[in-house]
């Protein structure tokens, strides 16, 4: 797993370059040469991958950034010749090691790949131009992506070519260092210092380049906002439209302590109702937790979900000095149990990781027959920061509609006076009496409704007690719908889309709200107006 951090010590004055930390200097990228895809090959691969996790449990691989340490890489070690004199701190910005130590990266592929793994991760995991904004590095991104899917390729034929036995690299999205869904001010809780647009531009450089670099996987990890993970389903969506590709797509989610909860505060299952729009080849948790701790959301996941299902733990949990105890044999024993339940189809470790525990794990799993994913229960499935799944024995569902300014003179008059406070506690009274969906609506001519929608989403999704359920985001115009889904990080219901403005703008309206991750109220109307019989309706929505 890529998401270990080096753990670094304060720089003293002392320290060369310290001198040189100047937060206006940036990178300049550098040209590169780009080796065509054997598209062919890499296809070939993907089908083999979808036979193999069919027949056993796959072993993806450890830490990067635990093996990283190991080197115990200095300020110059970091920077190497090419970045000699560059005019910023740079030591802990793993990612460049792609480009100023190749063989440490290499090295650390060929280990684990050695050691048992079937996949190995790209060192791309703060390869985004919102993560390395912190070193002034943005326009490497295209470059850090590239290579450093090129060497993972590299390495994984060699190792295919030496043993005859299939070697798959993933591209890695990392969640980023900003959240959308979580103001970094204390005195705003409707701030925010990224937003799903900025992500999905960030998302899509990246992916592109992991394409041309040779990935056969992409996969978004360490998902402790599920807006940001969405923005880069949208991306990776986006992407393999435009090359008129198919590769498989993995998430995994961190559920960040014992509340089991994302940081952004989902359950296991909220977090899979958001994303399961994804077509995703698999789901799973990495970080964070150790293998003990994660097991039952790893069974949640197994229980609910109808794709294959991957477990990545820390090795235990961090000591005192940020480091991990938990023994290659005790991370194996416990994750040989979550295979013999069941529960996986890809197994590996995230920080404190080994090629030691990944030998062992793999040894642990082998044999072991794979998870048999079920087809689910059909069900609308929703969510807020909990889930909100309706059956045929669903009887009823309340929606709360005070927090629409067409239905409510109070709501209005509270938006139109810019009292957000007082219009967030409408909200909170709604649930509170039991609405099991909010529904939100903006449309007022002396409005900016796209402003007024994006301002109240985020304010209410910084209270826990109302955005555990979902939103119904309801406009007549389209223009505030999208700008509303993109600041929900549950699924939403889009209220609503219909053949008014003809069939070709419906159904790029509905195609937008799959790409977003809503579900979708249509309304019976059309190019003539509203339905107003039996026989009408029939035919518009037949």
């Amino acid at each position: 797993m890529s998401c270990c951090p080096t753990h670094l010590p304060h720089l003293s004055l002392a320290e060369p370059h310290r001198a040189l930390d100047d937060r206006t200097v940036s990178a300049k990228a550098a040209p590169f040469s780009v080796v065509p895809v054997d598209v062919k090959a890499r296809d070939k691969r993907i089908r083999r991958l979808r036979e193999l996790i069919e027949e056993r449990i796959l072993v993806i691989d450890g830490a990067m950034g635990t093996m990283i340490q190991r080197h115990k890489l200095d300020e110059a070690g970091y920077r190497g010749e090419r970045f000699r004199d560059y005019g910023r701190n740079i030591r802990g910005n793993n990612d460049l090691l792609t480009l100023t130590r190749p063989d440490i990266v290499a090295g650390i592929h060929r280990a684990y790949f050695e050691a048992g793994a079937d996949i190995i991760e790209t060192n791309t995991f703060n390869a985004t131009t919102v993560a390395q904004a912190d070193y002034g590095m943005e326009a490497l991104v295209p470059e850090l992506n590239y290579q450093a899917a090129r060497i993972a390729r590299e390495i994984a034929d060699e190792v295919t070519a030496a043993t005859g036995s299939p070697r798959f690299v993933a591209g890695t999205l990392g969640p980023t260092n900003r959240t959308a869904s979580i103001s970094p001010d204390v005195n705003d809780p409707g701030a925010r210092n990224v937003n799903f647009d900025q992500l999905v531009i960030a998302y899509a450089e990246a992916t592109r380049s992991l394409v041309q670099g040779g990935a056969d996987i992409l996969l978004i990890e360490t998902i402790f906002d599920t807006l940001n993970a969405k923005a880069a389903l949208f991306a990776v969506r986006q992407v393999q439209a435009e090359l008129g590709i198919d590769l498989p797509v993995m998430v995994s989610g961190t559920i960040t302590d014992a509340s089991g909860r994302t940081l952004s505060g989902q359950t296991t299952e909220a977090f899979w109702n958001s994303v399961r729009h994804g077509e995703l080849f698999a789901i799973g948790l990495n970080c964070a937790l150790g293998a003990s701790d994660m097991r039952p959301y790893v069974a949640e996941l197994s229980r609910i979900s109808d794709r294959y299902v991957s477990a990545h733990p820390n090795a235990g949990l961090p000591n005192a000095f940020g480091e991990y105890d938990e023994t290659p044999e005790q991370t194996a024993a416990i994750l040989a149990e979550f295979a013999q339940s069941g529960l996986l189809n890809i197994v590996g470790g995230c920080c404190g990781t080994t090629p030691d525990h990944i030998r062992l794990i793999a040894e642990a799993v082998r044999g072991v027959k794979p998870r048999r994913h079920e087809n689910v229960e059909v069900k609308c499935r929703l969510s807020g920061l909990e889930p909100l799944n309706i059956s045929d024995e669903t009887l009823f569902v309340n929606v709360g509609e005070r927090t629409n300014v067409t239905g409510s003179a109070k709501f209005r008059k509270l938006i139109e006076a810019n009292d957000y406070a007082a219009a967030v506690d409408i909200a909170r009274q709604q649930v509170a009496a039991g609405a099991q969906i909010i529904d939100v609506n903006m449309d007022e001519g002396m409005l900016d409704s796209e402003a007024a929608m994006v301002r109240f989403l985020n304010l209410i999704a910084s209270e826990p007690d109302i955005a555990r359920v979902p939103v119904m985001i309801d406009s007549s115009k389209w223009t505030v719908i999208e700008s509303g889904l993109k600041c929900v990080q549950g699924k939403a219901i889009v209220n609503s889309i219909s053949l008014k403005e003809g069939e070709e703008a419906f159904i790029e309206q509905a195609r937008k709200v799959r790409a977003y991750g809503a579900a979708v109220v249509v309304m019976a109307f059309d190019e003539k107006g509203q339905a107003d019989s039996i026989e009408r309706k029939a035919a518009i929505c037949a």
